[in-house]
């Protein structure tokens, strides 16, 4: 469930950084140059602008250069003046497109506090425009966020280089630029008619005393784009409005300080917006989907009675039970476990139930979990800056308090642990209203199945709550998390967690656990399209030699006799090389011997030779996890295909997918980008296995979020659009057997428990009110998803 999935950003960000690959285009023009005032011996707060490129001058600034991107000057329609930056964005080489902005000393603007970096920006092509800030220092460290610019519109964006500082109570300042708030990206700090960056990672306070590049970059794009920027500049922040964060969440948990559509004003009005809904929804499947959802309307091949793979005439396929073609599109989280939000509080740790380590279901993956009537009394406010976000709270004995729940860790946050609510739920509650004991939920499943099959969905995604498992009128996916007491290992990136040590005997015990969880809540149905065991492992990243084979690298660091893995990749090199000599003249090293070797190598990098190794060492790292991982499962369920891991695009070295191509029925990938770049996928034509989009999807701002999303739309109906373009690429590639999306409710506007995580990426907002656009677009995609697919074959049986 990761957002920091843009595959191209890190190597993108390389190149900027270390210099390579940049154009630069015409001379010097020290009119435009950033001159630093060096008398300014402490810092304070600017006067006024300081200009850094108004683009005035003829030609365009030495420091100024691109990746995959041309640049101009425009004098027909400048923004401002006389002349804008012209930025086409290529996208026919690769994925990744930038200008970039290198001074040739680095800027120094220690000497300011409380300002912010602003220009102008037009979008002067036929589609929105993504645009991702990135600025590094002289450390290295950057910070990456990003931004949506609409056809047509030239609005003024800026991005905080120092926050308010000199605000009182100290608590906003830390609230405001280092995000204890428990958000992805704060709400804007000051009313105006100008666009914040969103955040997106890095490191958010960078050292001003050396600037070394800011660049725009455009990544994962289908198509070419243009924009014209003009007027980058320094200016000072308006004054902060100290209670920014305070009522924003209203008792629906809708944003309080903003209006938009489709916003409940009262419980009537959902009464009203409930009823107009049920009033369309069919509940009826498409005609030309079979019993399983596969096309009734194209050839059919032998039925095995479960879902299975099979290559059509150069094109991978998914065959249904009843031997029909089948495309699987879903949607994820279809539960309410990721809908609650922290509210600041806590209690006694005493009335708080410990983690055992036989716990087969992970801490994000549990239901809402009220604590036990005796632990109330302990309840105490553990951080004021949540529990002041919220107008309004019920009590514990209030008809909606049962939608109180406790996460018991965080894996970000300000709160490593505390109460948490879901104002989802509560709405739920709220639309459906109680007959008996949770009667809301059970409408909401009903409710939720007639809407996936009117939207012409033909599987639930990951993540759906066990009771639609047995729905038996549209297929599922199921997953677990394989947790427990097993060795770890480190790739030096280590987003969620290190991944597991695959050699540890320790881990086959807990794969075969989690394979019989899963079976106990799938009971063998031939409705279940596949399992995905474990999501988004960090098995590797780009950027360098030591990330990108990080647990060969990190691991070869370890002793043997306490890291199977060690002991596993030891045994692998001794069998090749025989003796150390042997290893030592082709790695260039001076291991004294085997066993020291075994006790602890340096694994640092010194020739082509070991490179290879470290290679073939990750290879079989892969074959172990993902060989275990499938035997355990087909241990248990014999008759049902593994789904793998669901790689993000970031870690998915091509040693790791040929792995899991050999080991998997179907390889997964999380992908947000805008769609499929051929360029980028080569990998797919040399393994020649089927695969799966498991995560994609676009945010944007006009419902009251206030961070969309890693992958931003500029309104409702451009959301539509890009998620129809998207599935689209996905349809088309021969490889692909099936694309969901993520996720079936918007994140809460006040983040998610387990990480914060607060975008505008579902199909339904907070109040179960179903996003008209997207609906629209889902039904536009379904209605020719398998003539588009496959309707080849029906041709060449007309010839």
């Amino acid at each position: 469930m990761i957002k920091f999935s843009r595959r191209s950003i890190a190597l993108a960000f390389a190149a900027v950084f270390s210099g390579t690959s940049l154009n630069a285009l015409g001379a010097v023009d020290d009119a435009n140059d950033f001159k630093h005032n060096t008398s300014l011996s402490t810092a304070k707060t600017l006067d006024g602008e300081v200009m850094l490129f108004d683009f005035e001058s003829k030609k365009i600034p030495s420091s100024i250069g691109s990746n995959n991107a041309d640049l101009g000057l425009d004098t027909n329609q400048p923004i401002s003046g006389e002349r804008s930056l012209t930025v086409y964005f290529n996208t026919k080489e690769n994925n990744a497109s930038s200008i970039v902005i290198r001074p040739e000393t680095p800027f120094d603007w220690s000497s300011y506090k409380d300002f912010h970096l602003a220009w102008e920006v037009t979008n002067s092509g036929t589609e929105s425009v993504q645009i991702d800030l990135n600025i590094g220092d002289k450390n290295g460290d950057f910070y990456t966020r990003g931004i949506a610019v609409g056809v047509g519109e030239t609005k003024t964006v800026y991005a905080k280089m120092d926050g308010h500082d000199q605000v009182d109570p100290p608590w906003a300042t830390r609230t405001e630029f280092n995000f204890s708030s428990g958000f992805r990206s704060n709400p804007v700090t000051w009313e105006s008619g100008d666009h914040q960056f969103y955040s997106f990672w890095g490191k958010k306070r960078l050292d001003l005393t050396g600037i070394t590049a800011i660049s725009l970059n455009a990544v994962g794009l289908v198509s070419d784009r243009q924009i014209k920027i003009d007027n980058i500049r320094l200016r000072p922040n308006p004054k902060m409005d100290k209670d920014f964060l305070v009522g924003l969440i209203d008792k629906y948990g809708q944003n309080a300080k903003a209006d938009y559509e489709d916003k409940v004003n009262n419980d009537e009005h959902l009464a009203q917006i409930v009823a107009d809904e049920m009033a369309t929804l069919s509940g009826e499947k498409l005609p030309d989907r079979s019993k399983f959802h596969g096309w009734k309307d194209g050839p059919r091949f032998e039925g095995t009675g479960f879902f299975r793979t099979q290559k059509v005439k150069g094109k991978w396929a998914i065959i249904d039970p009843e031997g029909y073609l089948y495309f699987s599109t879903g949607i994820d989280i279809i539960r309410l476990s990721n809908s609650s939000t922290m509210t600041g509080y806590d209690f006694d740790d005493e009335y708080i139930p410990k983690r055992s380590a036989d716990e087969t279901v992970a801490e994000d993956d549990q239901p809402l979990n009220r604590v036990a009537d005796k632990a109330l009394h302990s309840r105490k406010i553990i951080n004021d800056t949540r529990a002041n976000l919220f107008e309004w709270l019920p009590s514990y004995d209030d008809p909606l308090g049962n939608h109180f729940g406790y996460r018991r860790e965080a894996q970000s946050g300000p709160q490593k642990r505390g109460e948490t609510y879901s104002f989802y739920s509560a709405n739920l509650e709220r639309r459906y209203g109680e007959t008996y004991k949770e009667s809301y939920l059970d409408t909401w499943r009903s409710v939720t199945v007639r809407r996936m099959l009117d939207w012409g969905y033909t599987s639930l995604g990951n993540w759906s709550q066990e009771q639609y498992y047995g729905n038996n009128q549209i297929p599922f996916v199921a997953f677990a998390d394989i947790i427990g007491e097993f060795g770890t290992l480190s790739s030096g990136f280590d987003f969620w967690h290190g991944v597991p040590d695959a050699y540890d005997p320790r881990f086959r015990a807990r794969a075969v656990a989690a394979a019989e969880h899963v079976a106990g809540q799938i009971n063998n149905t031939p409705w279940c399209m596949g399992i995905f065991m474990d999501n988004e492992q960090s098995f590797g990243r780009g950027g360098s030699d030591e990330l990108y084979y990080g647990i060969v690298f990190n691991t070869l660091k370890q002793d043997a006799t306490q890291v199977p893995a060690k002991a596993a990749f030891t045994k692998i090199l001794k069998e090749k090389y025989k003796s150390i000599k042997k290893l030592n003249k082709a790695w260039n090293k001076e291991y004294a011997s085997w066993d020291s070797f075994a006790k602890g190598a340096d694994s640092s990098f010194n020739t082509d030779a070991q490179k290879q190794d470290y290679s073939d060492l990750l290879y079989a790292y892969g074959v172990q996890y993902f060989g275990t991982v499938n035997s355990a499962l087909k241990e248990v369920l014999p008759n049902h295909m593994y789904l793998g891991s669901r790689l993000p695009v970031w870690g998915m070295p091509d040693e790791i997918v040929k792995a899991a191509a050999e080991n998997s029925d179907i390889i997964t990938y999380n992908l947000y980008e805008e769609g499929i770049v051929p360029s980028e996928w080569e990998i797919l034509e040399k393994v020649d296995a089927p695969s799966l989009i498991g995560e994609f999807s676009f945010g944007s701002d006009d419902a009251g979020h206030v961070h969309p999303g890693i992958i931003i739309a500029s309104d409702q109906k451009d959301r539509g659009y890009m998620m129809k373009r998207y599935m689209e690429t996905i349809v088309d590639n021969p490889y692909f057997v099936g694309v969901h999306m993520f996720q079936y409710m918007d994140g809460p506007i006040s983040g998610r428990a387990y990480d914060g995580e607060n975008y505008n990426t579902g199909m339904v907002n907070v109040a179960d009110i179903p996003y008209k656009h997207m609906v629209k677009a889902a039904k536009e995609v379904h209605a020719e998803l398998y003539q588009r697919r496959y309707g080849f074959l029906l041709e060449d049986d007309k010839k």
